[in-house]
């Protein structure tokens, strides 16, 4: 009875990985997009 619990955990667990190692991968960001710079990059104000 254990072997069967833990066999469908198991599954559960590698599905839920699974499904959110595919949808980690689907936002893609546009090639026209082009990052911009800061205006002043000193971390001296922290």
């Amino acid at each position: 009875m254990w072997i069967i619990l833990l066999i469908i955990v198991l599954l559960f667990v590698l599905g839920s990985a699974l499904i959110l190692l595919r949808t980690a991968n689907m936002p893609k960001i546009p090639k026209n997009v082009k990052s911009q710079p800061y205006d002043e990059d000193s971390s001296d104000d922290w």
